[in-house]
């Protein structure tokens, strides 16, 4: 039977690492190299959604004018410019716009069978195309971007085997 000190525990969240966020796959708890907070980010898709209203509203334009500029575009073409951003600067220099606006890149992390990964050796390079097309097909459907673990870490980037760290 479960006891009201079981359900606690459980609602407050899962276990975590006492050393810090990320330490269990292996990357540092703070600095270059670390998993990035939420605030960046957050910050880092807005600049690149901001970028990419603004290409679909310059090209795209949807016909009937709003009272924002940037809101004129098509929203599919929105979209479809957001995903091809996000593929192809994340699988060949391993960070979108709003990335390295911020600091921030996306790093390839290898996930054991225990749930736990290790981070593979920071040679710097990008993600990969196998990669990255995960990544952003995720990020497209919002949901798994906004289920964090207990690293802070999007079900996106867990799934694709990858994490945002500061530079």
């Amino acid at each position: 039977m479960s006891t009201r000190d079981n359900m606690g525990s459980w609602l407050e969240g899962g276990p975590t690492d006492e050393r810090g966020p990320g330490t269990r796959l292996g990357l540092p708890p703070e600095g270059p190299g670390s998993l990035a907070r939420t605030g960046r980010r957050v910050l880092a898709l807005l600049i690149d959604w901001v970028a990419c209203l603004a290409i679909s509203a310059a090209f795209f334009h949807g016909g009937a004018p709003s009272g924002v500029w940037l809101t004129s575009g098509s929203p599919t073409a929105t979209l479809i410019i957001f995903a091809a951003e996000n593929f192809l600067f994340v699988a060949a220099l391993g960070h979108s716009l709003g990335h390295r606006v911020l600091g921030l890149r996306v790093r390839p992390v290898v996930i054991e069978r225990d749930g736990d990964g290790r981070a593979e050796p920071d040679d710097g390079r990008a993600p990969g195309f196998g990669r990255a097309l995960v990544r952003t097909v995720l990020l497209c459907l919002v949901i798994p971007a906004v289920v964090w673990d207990s690293d802070g870490r999007g079900m996106h980037d867990r799934v694709a085997g990858t994490a945002i760290v500061r530079r």
